[in-house]
């Protein structure tokens, strides 16, 4: 199955001052801009092993960060800036996001804080994987890096709720989880009716149709933590938080095989609980139900890996909690300065220039 990922990174000055990516964007056709100035988005190619993802993934990285410090610049794996004004975080793409502002509202501007990875599944099984990915949506705790917005704690999965609760609240069909499908067609139908509905209160909101129509299509009008891609054609797993590149390539291992196994063995939904999909090798891999998955991700959303029920549904699933130690779990619970902000980022980019030597020293 041909996986491929995509890591949201924040871009600072040697004084932890957010700044834009400048040349860095030129340096490479696998850095893309991001809809915010201080951000890029580092991509891989479709890879048919994770020996090959991991190999791409690091190198890749590494040539970033070595010409991003000779730029004087440097990346950091937080999930949120921790402390931005809006100021700090202009949006590169005016025209774009004053639309979807105008749709969903002010409660937008919380995106433009949020840094994610998003891994790209090959198509095959479609509504199998879109399950599987749909039930694995906690995990996104294992590697939370961020429980701070504007200097403030709010939870310790910071960015999910920003995105997810306060962003995408007023359209929860175009931000928050959708349930389980039987079929692609399934999704598709879900889709086109969430872009009618995304469409419906555009116009409600005096935005143009023909500048609506422009701008959005389908496929992109939603921003779901699961979706459909045509691009490869892939199912892209957009739940968790950017982080460490050895805790990104953990997460993805695992659930790189649990896609493969629901993909080769199919999937059914149980009684609410996780069923052991890792320890049996017959019959087919048995999700809990979607209430279920909600209950256990909005615990993971206040509590991270602290709460010990998502903790039992992450291990249950295959994963191993304890192997994971989140970059959030390292922050303060106080109240951040901007200039403590700016110590921290600082100290997270580090934290990633040492995560790539211990690579190098290992190679």
């Amino acid at each position: 199955m041909n996986t491929s990922l995509e890591v949201e990174y924040w871009v600072i000055d040697d004084d932890g001052d957010l700044v834009s990516p400048g040349s860095l964007l030129d340096y490479s056709e696998q850095i893309d801009p991001e809809f915010v100035e201080p951000m890029l988005e580092i991509k891989t190619t479709p890879c048919s092993s994770m020996a090959e993802l991991r190999e791409e993934f690091l190198g890749l990285i590494e040539e970033i960060v070595d010409a991003a410090r000779e730029r004087d610049k440097r990346l950091v794996p937080l999930a949120t800036p921790l402390h931005a004004a809006p100021s700090e975080i202009p949006y590169r793409d005016k025209r774009g996001t004053d639309l979807q502002r105008r749709i969903v509202g002010p409660a937008f501007d919380d995106a433009r804080v949020c840094a994610g990875t998003h891994m790209h599944f090959e198509q095959s099984n479609v509504a199998d994987q879109l399950n599987m990915l749909t039930a694995l949506d906690p995990a996104f705790a294992l590697v939370n890096s961020s429980s701070h917005y504007r200097g403030e704690h709010i939870l310790e999965c910071a960015r999910p709720f920003l995105y997810r609760r306060s962003c995408y609240e007023p359209c929860p069909d175009q931000g928050q989880l959708w349930p389980y499908v039987d079929s692609a067609a399934e999704w598709e139908e879900e889709l086109e009716t969430a872009y009618d509905c995304f469409r419906e209160r555009a116009l409600e909101r005096g935005v143009d149709s023909a500048a609506f129509d422009d701008e959005f299509a389908p496929y992109d009008a939603v921003w779901t933590p699961v979706q459909l891609r045509k691009a490869m054609p892939t199912v892209e797993w957009r739940s968790p938080d950017t982080a460490l590149p050895s805790q990104v390539l953990r997460l993805a291992e695992t659930v790189r095989s649990l896609v493969s196994r629901a993909d080769a063995r199919g999937t059914t939904i149980g009684d609410g609980d996780p069923t052991d999909t890792h320890g049996n090798n017959e019959g087919s891999v048995t999700l809990p139900l979607f209430d279920s998955v909600e209950t256990v991700t909005d615990a993971a959303i206040h509590d991270g890996l602290e709460n010990a029920g998502v903790r039992n549904y992450l291990q249950n699933l295959g994963f191993e909690p304890s192997a994971y130690d989140p970059l959030a779990s390292r922050l303060p619970d106080s109240r951040l300065s901007k200039r403590r902000a700016k110590d921290l980022r600082l100290e997270a980019a580090r934290g990633l220039e040492a995560d790539l030597e211990r690579r190098r020293v290992r190679a």
